[in-house]
């Protein structure tokens, strides 16, 4: 069962301190996820419209990279008329984006309901590419994670974890700079429309690991969304990392997940062909190229699907991922 709260609850000094006492092992890592509340329950909050979606609306999926600039970010999905956007890597309370609750924010210049949930309490201040933009030397809060905007009110929601071993935590992950508590998640949402309700989910699968893992995710993934929306239309959004260890090409066509999905009823056609990585101001690579982020839906038509550039309108980058935009139809026939 997932907890909904007005504002997720801070981690306490004695689970601070109980997270870095904690040996780095697996069952360390179960006990501390049992211990903390924010790690099973969704923060819910925003001021939207009461009313249903139309049968035919404009849907994104975007990893906004931290969110340095919530503001900006909601402008560019306001330019595409956005109604449901599926966001990962958003902070909450993190030193490199302010302290903000970027998802809220953004949620506010939209005028949107929001639905958050943590992936990582975040033991650091990141990478050392991110360090630069902190002006304190602490976190407030920590919270990185997954959430969900959208302009139709929310009538049902699920937190899914995708990955309850501490990959991040034990070393695993192999990124020992950026210590972590939490797991790759999704946020399911459903939503009501004109045609009928719809089941959206914002998800985020493992970048530091290979093609067997982001499989077994997805597939842990389906069969939570399966029970959770049973017949309902589904659209899962975000940044599968596929082809992420992939080098030198990258090549996401070697993940086994594709066809997985489709074998359970799934459907890709929804996301546009090309790259979808880019230069940014915390990942300044400029030469990696990756097709990383995916539209996956069942029982729903999608057409329109574009990839739209992460950037201001003076080119500033917002993110070192691309938005993919698209149009979804529920048809109402598939509705129960």
């Amino acid at each position: 069962m997932t907890q909904i709260f007005d504002r997720l609850p801070d981690v306490t000094d004695s689970q601070r301190a109980a997270i870095f006492s904690a040996a780095r092992t697996s069952e360390a890592h179960a006990q501390l996820m049992r211990d903390i509340p924010a790690m099973t329950g969704l923060e819910v909050g925003g001021s939207g419209p009461d009313t249903p979606l139309a049968g035919r609306f404009s849907i994104a999926a975007w990893n906004v990279e931290r969110c340095l600039d919530p503001e900006e970010s909601a402008a560019l999905l306001q330019r595409h008329d956005v109604k449901v956007a599926l966001l990962s890597e958003m902070d909450s309370g993190m030193a490199r984006t302010g302290q903000r609750n970027t998802v809220a924010a953004m949620a506010e210049v939209m005028g949107m309901h929001y639905a958050f949930g943590v992936e990582f309490y975040e033991m650091g201040l990141g990478g050392p590419t991110e360090r630069h933009f902190c002006k304190d030397d602490f976190n407030a809060r920590g919270w990185h994670g997954n959430g969900v905007l959208s302009a139709a009110p929310f009538e049902r929601l699920a937190l899914i974890r995708l990955d309850r071993d501490g990959h991040w935590f034990t070393g695993a992950a192999g990124q020992t700079d950026q210590p972590r508590v939490g797991g790759r998640m999704a946020v399911a949402a459903v939503l009501p429309t004109e045609a009928g309700p719809v089941c959206v989910v914002s998800t985020h699968l493992e970048s530091n690991a290979q093609a067997p893992h982001r499989h077994a995710e997805l597939a842990r993934l389906l069969t939570e969304v399966e029970a959770f929306a049973g017949e309902m239309p589904v659209l899962i959004g975000g940044d599968l990392n596929t082809g992420n260890h992939m080098p030198p090409d990258y090549d996401w066509r070697q993940e086994t997940l594709f066809a997985l999905a489709e074998e359970r009823g799934y459907a890709w056609s929804l996301t546009p062909d090309g790259t979808t990585t880019r230069k940014s101001l915390i990942t300044p690579h400029p030469t990696r190229k990756m097709k990383l982020d995916w539209f996956c839906h069942r029982g729903l038509t999608g057409a329109g699907g574009q990839i739209v550039p992460a950037l201001t309108p003076d080119d500033t980058p917002l993110s070192d991922h691309e938005c993919l935009v698209g149009q979804v139809t529920v048809p109402a026939s598939r509705c129960a």
